[in-house]
């Protein structure tokens, strides 16, 4: 078997959306969505910033009906990050909001209407420089291919993705973007691959509609770690049945965990077992909270037993093993401090502080 390590990422185009690269090379981008009413410029915007100081890239917009595109402008004005409006149907929203000055659209050319409304909409993004996103998800496959293949076939998804790149291709508009979620794990993993193997357009993946926060967060750790491993995905989102502010943390410890993010604090910690003699479960989740908003890049390890704590820390830039009562501070895998039980959150966050330059939250 070849081993594939680091991993390859599948090689695509490269496409802009405001100041943020996707493809190309470029690091993997975090998207999300707001779920304000769009109609509520002050929500909205609150709403938008909230997820770009949470360590979001990219944000979608629900363009509703003409009453929310006529807010658009104003959120234009109040927002200097990318900004996508999501679109379907009315071809006249997705021209508002190119008008408006946003960065991307997400629309389905075929659910658009007659050709001659897909072409004033890609006339317009051409002009504008303006990408577009074809969305393929489990709603949207057309009857044809539902009938031909079934509802869970990857072969549906990737064949009605292409028939959609066609539409554009057709009208000399490549500034394209692609997705093909399914909320089964393993047709949007072999429907990417399949895509990923007719076309170089950058790939937005995703597991849509996931579910809620717990169990979304493990279908899309799956679904997109899977993905991410086999060298595809240019961007993507955590589809959560909660506040989308969750879409970014889990994202952002995807990424981490797939060794694709070198940013922010990752703490390591041992399961416990009955050797364990201190409150080990406390104190990793104190640690992890008060360093949650550090953005420099650093392991930390947060281990309970003088057995395993000391050589699985340190594999760790720093970390601390206890156990009766007392513990150690482990510093590139050297013991630098011996302490007790009752020091060794302060001890740990005074480096952490002293590494990063950051302040940590006490």
């Amino acid at each position: 078997m070849e081993l594939n390590y680091p991993i390859k990422r599948r090689k695509s185009r490269a496409v802009k959306i405001g100041d943020v690269i996707i493809g190309g090379g470029f690091p993997i981008a975090i998207q999300s969505m707001t779920n304000a009413d769009t109609r509520d410029v002050q929500a909205t915007v609150t709403q938008i910033n909230q997820l770009y100081n949470a360590g979001c890239d990219i944000v979608r917009i629900s363009v509703l009906n003409h009453d929310a595109a006529n807010k658009l402008k104003e959120i234009r004005s109040q927002v200097t990050r990318p900004l996508v409006a999501d679109i379907h149907f009315q071809y006249k929203l997705a021209l508002k909001a190119i008008e408006a000055g946003f960065d991307k659209i997400r629309i389905n050319p075929g659910n658009i209407g007659a050709e001659w409304k897909v072409r004033e909409v890609t006339g317009a993004a051409k002009d504008a420089e303006v990408p577009i996103r074809i969305g393929v998800n489990s709603r949207s496959l057309p009857k044809d291919l539902l009938e031909k293949y079934g509802h869970d076939d990857p072969h549906a998804f990737a064949e009605a993705a292409m028939r959609e790149v066609a539409i554009l291709e057709d009208m000399s508009f490549e500034n394209i973007v692609i997705s093909v979620k399914s909320t089964n794990t393993q047709t949007a993993f072999w429907a990417y691959h399949l895509l990923s193997e007719r076309c170089d357009y950058p790939l937005h993946i995703g597991i849509t509609e996931a579910g809620t926060l717990q169990t979304g967060s493990i279908k899309s750790a799956v679904g997109i770690g899977a993905l991410l491993l086999t060298g595809i995905g240019d961007t993507l989102r955590v589809s959560l049945t909660a506040d989308p502010i969750h879409e970014i943390k889990i994202a952002r410890q995807i990424l981490t965990a797939c060794n694709l993010q070198q940013e922010g604090i990752e703490v390591i910690s041992c399961p416990t077992c009955g050797r364990c003699q201190i409150d080990l479960i406390a104190l990793a989740e104190s640690i992890e909270e008060k360093t949650r908003h550090i953005r420099t890049p650093l392991k930390v390890a947060v281990m309970g037993c003088a057995v395993n704590g000391p050589g699985e820390a340190a594999a760790a830039d720093i970390g601390i093993a206890g156990g009766e009562g007392k513990g150690i501070l482990i510093k590139k895998g050297e013991i630098i401090r011996r302490l007790t039980e009752a020091e060794l959150e302060s001890a740990l966050l005074d480096e952490i502080e002293s590494i990063t330059g950051e302040k940590v939250r006490r």
